[in-house]
């Protein structure tokens, strides 16, 4: 499902901006529709199933969010990223997210393989510069009480300051 935020900012403040994510449990969807209304002006925020490359044509910021699952995106983000053709995203300022478990809230064994392993957000990362991407932030982490949440307290409104971040370094 698409969604146009446009009603913290004045219109067009933000420039062209596109939120692309997946969700298994509604975090990430919470997330990344916080990122939106903090930046709005006409932010667009498209789950990954639902995203196409024609949704980038004229954007200047591209957010890419995922849960961590098995140490990397989900399918449908991968699919989305998948599909952008090589260097389409020259010129366009990106970053990437991700939801996940706090290595502290878990045990040694668990956290051990959680700092080998990593999570998705660097690996979007990785993959949208490969695509052209200019990176406009380092990936970021939000949490996730236990695999399906909720949220920890104050994940939001940190998800609405990094989005602000990202759309001020990608002017």
């Amino acid at each position: 499902m698409e969604k146009v935020v446009t009603n913290k900012h004045e219109a067009g403040t933000a420039g062209k901006a596109v939120i692309v994510y997946d969700s298994c449990y509604g975090n990430t969807e919470k997330i990344a529709t916080s990122m939106g209304e903090a930046i709005a002006g006409g932010t667009r925020v498209v789950r990954a199933a639902e995203a196409h490359p024609s949704d980038l044509k004229s954007v200047e910021v591209l957010i890419v969010g995922s849960p961590t699952q098995g140490f990397r995106a989900t399918k449908p983000v991968q699919e989305f990223i998948k599909s952008i053709p090589e260097g389409a995203l020259k010129g366009i300022a990106v970053a990437a997210f991700d939801t996940r478990m706090p290595a502290d809230d878990v045990g040694k064994g668990l956290r051990f393989i959680m700092k080998v392993g990593g999570y998705a957000a660097p690996r979007v990362a990785d993959e949208l510069k490969k695509k052209g991407g200019t990176l406009a932030g380092l990936p970021e982490g939000f949490f996730v009480k236990g695999k399906e949440g909720p949220l920890k307290e104050g994940e939001l409104e940190r998800a609405a300051t990094w989005a602000e971040s990202i759309i001020k370094k990608g002017k």
